[in-house]
């Protein structure tokens, strides 16, 4: 017998009006098993959000408190970033990503999601024949979301049928029609935890150039692909990255992973000088600003939310520095992320299951913060389906854009205690499939 009752399971989705919980959002998959537990009593294995599970940086903790106690809570924040998290962010690039970007071009937003929005929607507007956003997936399907809102097409690709020289023609044939606005990926990537090599990204930069595409390149997770100790400021290895082979692009950097800040909401948009300082016709003609930097912040993020918390900026400001300077090793801190999937690895393959995406180019994927999980020929709906009667959640893949089957299942909310819990369902599993 399951854990779960499955007529208990079925009802909340009834209830909340999904459709099909195959196909349903990170959230939607949240809140069913919130139900579940509240309805049950039975905790569940929670795969299925990345929400830190470290404490927030005692850094930020500090600066954002002293910011509030000196009262910069009545003092609207400069929509384009106070010039601390300016410079510090420009310091950061150079020491993790060994890229420079100057500090007017490091402009902060509510979150890498509000970054991502506005990255989109302008890269939408320039052109009037490129209405196209190309996504190499798998990757994060609330950025699909995005375009769906703004009303721009998507095309996608599984960048793991094309890995090193191959990615060349796959580019080259998404790109050839000349209707592609911009092109969006992480690297290490949510949900595989692959990590694009410097020869794929000197091939994104090149063809991007060629076809005068802008590279959104979502940062979310740098410095976690643990297999590069990443950790030292100004020294390499350093935190691969298309801004080595790129005009125009724009770096997504968060500090809700990498600092485990994500409730103030504080990311960056970094735009590339080059990119900056390009001026757009359709630009002056719709806003009366013809450079995309100024429009990106006294447009877009003006009109969107008024700039960023001035109390989360001085933290994210003050997180950089201490990075910078050496004081603060971030990437010692959540390499925690890395031992736990290990573990949780270690179990599943033990009881049936398997890594889906499992190999990065020529090596064994990295473990970190997400990791991707099948069972025998089940398709990824199917399988989660079935892993919820069992007290274990996830998404499935399907929504990511992979092609291969399974579920998105992520580490940060495992404790020590959760593993002898996933041991037995799993087990438990195993034996009734």
């Amino acid at each position: 017998m399951p854990i779960v009752d499955s007529k208990i399971i079925d009802s909340i989705v009834k209830e909340l009006e999904i459709d099909d919980i195959r196909k349903a959002s990170i959230r939607q998959v949240g809140a069913v098993v919130r139900l579940a537990e509240q309805r049950t009593g039975t905790e569940f294995i929670h795969f299925e959000m990345g929400v830190p599970g470290l404490p927030p940086s005692a850094v930020g903790v500090k600066a954002e408190c002293e910011a509030l106690q000196r009262g910069v809570a009545s003092v609207y924040p400069i929509i384009d970033g106070i010039p601390e998290i300016k410079e510090q962010a420009s310091r950061f690039l150079k020491a993790f990503v060994n890229t420079d970007i100057s500090p007017v071009g490091c402009i902060p937003t509510v979150g890498s999601m509000q970054a991502s929005f506005a990255s989109l929607m302008i890269a939408s507007q320039l052109d009037a024949e490129r209405n196209t956003v190309l996504y190499i997936d798998p990757g994060f399907p609330v950025q699909k979301l995005q375009a769906q809102v703004i009303g721009v097409n998507i095309a996608s690709f599984d960048i793991a049928e094309c890995r090193g020289k191959a990615l060349e023609a796959k580019l080259e044939e998404a790109l050839s029609a000349g209707n592609i606005c911009a092109m969006l990926y992480s690297t290490p990537n949510n949900p595989t935890w692959m990590s694009l090599t410097e020869e794929e990204l000197e091939i994104i930069g090149r063809v991007a150039k060629k076809r005068d595409v802008i590279v959104i390149e979502d940062l979310a997770y740098m410095t976690m692909d643990f297999r590069r100790d990443m950790s030292v400021p100004f020294r390499p290895p350093f935190q691969p990255s298309v801004s080595r082979y790129a005009d125009n692009y724009i770096i997504l950097m968060s500090a809700s992973k990498i600092f485990s800040y994500a409730g103030q909401r504080i990311a960056l948009a970094c735009i590339s000088d080059t990119l900056f300082n390009r001026h757009y016709d359709a630009l002056k003609l719709r806003y009366g600003m013809p450079k995309f930097g100024a429009a990106f912040a006294y447009a877009f993020l003006y009109s969107f939310s008024s700039g960023v918390s001035h109390s989360a900026q001085c933290a994210m400001a003050a997180m950089l520095k201490a990075a910078c300077d050496g004081e603060y090793n971030f990437v010692g801190d959540i390499k925690e992320y890395a031992l736990r999937t290990a573990k949780i690895k270690e179990i599943l393959t033990r009881n049936g299951f398997n890594v889906v995406y499992d190999t990065d180019g020529e090596e064994p994927v990295s473990d970190g913060f997400f990791f991707t999980l099948g069972y025998k020929d089940m398709d990824g709906g199917e399988l989660l389906k079935e892993l919820l009667y069992y007290g274990i959640s996830g998404i499935d893949l399907a929504t990511t854009g992979a092609t291969r089957n399974g579920i998105r299942a992520c580490s940060s909310n495992i404790k020590p205690r959760h593993y002898a819990m996933l041991e037995e369902r799993a087990a438990l599993f195993n034996k009734n499939h």
